[in-house]
């Protein structure tokens, strides 16, 4: 398999393609699995922006 296009692909070769997108499916299968309660949209976007900051307090040379 050959080199692809980085204007097409965020991957060098189909190879790295094809390895991500089974690793993708079975992450998503995975998930599809669980049985617990999800996580409304609003709360883990708060946990997600709270993490963001901690970690831009943390490195403030990081923070865009």
């Amino acid at each position: 398999m050959g080199k692809l296009d980085p204007i097409i692909s965020e991957f060098a070769t189909e190879e790295e393609a094809q390895a991500y997108d089974l690793w993708f499916r079975a992450q998503v299968e995975e998930s599809l699995k669980e049985k617990g309660p999800g996580i409304p949209h609003d709360v883990a976007m708060a946990r997600i922006r709270k993490t963001i900051e901690e970690r831009s307090r943390a490195n403030p040379d990081l923070a865009a």
